[in-house]
Parts: structure tokens; sequence; C-alpha cells
């Protein structure tokens, strides 16, 4: 006898919701090959956040189920991100920045009324000089952040916009319907 290739149920029901919505215009979502090995069921997508037309952060979220469930994960579903923006040098040096980053997840799921439930994850602030023959290039700052969480209901579409909060704060976007005031640096002198 075959093995069943049914997908079950409440797996197909969270990746219908996570493709049901829409992100802002300015962040780009495409399904990607998920990671084979983390779980039985996995389904991913990536992001591009833009920003006057340049890229300024991307993502992956990736949503892992194992119908045995996990210990660790308190369920048999499980959403986990990586994002990474570039910031200005000022900004990284900010001691306070990995708790903001944190907050920024946090937030963004709970403006979104995203249940969760065992939430892990790190913020990474960097700095690089670059030397040698690649010092002309000018120092350069990021951020990553990496978390997972449990979903505690069923609107993966609230996870997605949640997700998608994380995104646009973690790359300077304004909120939705408000509109950010030029940068008076690059006004300057005109």
């Amino acid at each position: 006898m075959a093995a069943s290739t049914a997908v079950p149920e409440v797996f197909a029901n969270a990746v219908a919701g996570l493709r049901a919505a829409s992100p802002r215009r300015e962040i780009v979502l495409k399904e990607i090959g998920p990671p084979q090995r983390l779980a039985p069921y996995a389904f991913a997508l990536a992001a591009t956040v833009l920003r006057g037309g340049e890229e300024v952060a991307t993502g992956r979220l990736i949503l892992l189920h194992d119908p045995a469930g996990h210990d660790a994960w308190d369920g048999m579903l499980r959403l986990v991100t990586y994002v990474s923006a570039d910031l200005e040098l000022e900004l990284a040096a900010d001691p306070l920045l990995p708790s903001v980053g944190w907050s920024w997840l946090v937030d963004g799921l709970d403006a979104h009324h995203a249940g969760h439930r065992a939430m892990g994850g790190t913020v990474t602030q960097t700095m690089s000089t670059r030397f040698g023959d690649l010092a002309g290039e000018p120092a350069a700052a990021d951020l990553e952040i990496r978390a997972s969480w449990t979903p505690a209901t069923d609107d993966f579409a609230a996870h997605l916009h949640g997700w998608c909060a994380l995104l646009a704060s973690t790359a300077g976007l304004p909120p939705p319907g408000v509109t950010a005031l030029p940068d008076r640096r690059s006004t300057a002198g005109r």
C-alpha cells in the first residue's frame, strides 16, 4: 500500500491563510522552497522591502508542521523568521536597539491580533568597517532578527500582517497612511 500524500488539513489551512494575505505595496512576497529537514511539512515565503525603489530589508517566514507536535513548540505548527536590514551607523550603535527590534516583532503580532506562545529569538546589530581592497566602501551597519513562535490562533493572515509590520519597522517605513517627511540632509544646500 502506498504512503498517503495528503497534506494535513491544519497545515493546508495555515498555508492558505498565509497566501491570502496582501502586504503593503513596499513589501514584495514570493514563495520559496522551504527547508526540508525541520519538519514533515513546511512552507516558506521570502520578502523584499523597498523604500524609494531601493531594497532596504529582506526576510523569510517559514511555516513548519509536525503532526506529532514538539514540546519546545508547544504545538504542531511553528512560524520561524529571519529579517535583515541595513541601518544608519548611529542607530546600530544604540544599546537599546536589540530591545526595540524585538518589540517590533511582538508589537506587530499583537497589533494584528496574531496570538502567539513559546516565542523566542535573537536580535543582532553589527557594524562593519572595510580594510585593504575593500577600504573604499563606507562603514556599514545592519540589524538581524531571528525568531520563532507558535501560533495561538488559526488566523494566519494576521500572522503574516504582523510579520510584515516587523519588516516595515525594521526597514524604517512609516506606518500605513503616514507620509514620511523628506530627509533634511538630502535637501540641504538646494
